[in-house]
């Protein structure tokens, strides 16, 4: 199929970051007068129900529909009040996109980078399994392939073994930001895991930079409920000395973000140097104060995330949070995927990663 057979789907949870891709497709492909971005509108009636409409021809293309499931600045009148849209009323919306298709793709892939209920990936006791779910009624609907990044637990994918399921991680995008901006951070540096379920993570990061791994044990009060999960009693460090190191957490997200300033105000404590911390998703859900005030008061330097879903402006453009930018990776992967390329060389990339790190240490 040629590479013009193709159309980007973007809801507006996705807008910045679907423009943005089509900007680096275009520019990789060296065409100027070319767009991928087809025409929708998606609409709510008064009492929230919506609609979507493909305002452009798509038959026999293949489709990338683009959303967003985290962008809570999208809202909308409900019964005369504003009200922004929830990650169900977005996945909502990826589903109006595919019924509107009318089944003329030649090819349906969704570009989902926080997968939708991706924390809610397995069942204990009565519990709903809704990310699993969720992939299953897009393979019924006709999608083919799902590309996202960093899933929670990419196991998920089980799932719908049919399913095509591209995981990406931003970690070398992350790692190259972070020492083209500050070349002494990985100078004497030690990468902690904020507890052993992101602990593969934090290896690699570790394997990366060259440098040894620490990581905490959250004990939880498990009598106890709050907002779904039990409560955190004590952060226990389990790792080589901190003093005077270069610190690095990292995790998939940072949800309220409550654990993450717990760890930076300890590894204060512990005499840490620099401390920062990397996520893909930093979402912010207790707002972003807490934030602010620790790194006014010196317990944390830098927040390194990525721009695939929404945080406000003001956050990113502050001069201590990163937002690395993943549109040039996200169309790389589109455009070999569209030329039937494999997409191995954008998985395996630690090689020229270690070496990006080691210049700047050398320079």
């Amino acid at each position: 199929m040629s590479k013009n057979d193709l159309a980007l789907l973007v809801l507006d949870s996705s807008k910045e970051f679907g423009e943005k891709v089509e900007q680096n497709l275009l520019k990789l492909r060296g065409e100027t007068d070319k767009h991928y971005i087809s025409k929708l509108t998606a609409s709510r009636f008064t009492n929230g129900e919506g609609k979507v409409i493909i305002n452009d021809s798509i038959r026999n293309k293949e489709v990338y529909i683009f959303c967003d499931v985290g962008n809570y600045s999208i809202t909308y009148k409900c019964h005369g009040k504003d009200h922004e849209m929830m990650p169900d009323e977005h996945f909502q919306d990826i589903k109006r996109v595919i019924s509107a298709l009318c089944g003329h793709a030649a090819k349906v892939t969704v570009v989902m980078p926080l997968l939708y209920q991706g924390r809610q990936h397995r069942r204990k006791g009565r519990e709903s399994l809704d990310c699993a779910v969720a992939l299953q009624e897009l393979e019924r609907l006709g999608v083919k392939s799902i590309i996202t990044f960093d899933a929670h637990d990419p196991n998920v994918i089980n799932a719908t073994p049919s399913l095509s399921f591209d995981n990406f991680y931003p970690s070398n995008a992350i790692i190259e930001e972070m020492a083209k901006n500050d070349p002494t951070i990985f100078e004497n540096s030690i990468v902690i895991s904020p507890d052993f379920g992101a602990m593969e993570r934090a290896r690699f990061y570790a394997e990366i930079i060259g440098c040894d791994v620490g990581v905490f044990y959250k004990r939880r009060d498990l009598s106890k409920v709050v907002n779904g999960k039990n409560p955190i009693v004590a952060h226990t460090y389990m790792g080589s000395d901190v003093e005077g190191k270069n610190v690095l957490i990292v995790d998939d997200m940072i949800a309220s973000g409550g654990s993450v300033i717990d760890l930076t105000k300890k590894l204060r404590e512990m005499k840490a140097n620099k401390i920062s911390v990397a996520v893909t998703f930093a979402l912010f859900t207790e707002g972003f104060e807490m934030f602010q005030k620790a790194h006014d008061e010196g317990s944390l330097d830098y927040i390194y995330t990525t721009n695939v879903s929404y945080i406000p402006k003001e956050i990113t453009d502050l001069d201590w949070v990163y937002a690395v930018d993943m549109s040039k990776l996200t169309a790389q992967v589109i455009d070999s995927m569209d030329k039937k390329e494999p997409l191995t060389k954008y998985f395996n990339r630690a090689k020229e990663t270690f070496n990006a790190v080691q210049k700047s240490i050398n320079n």
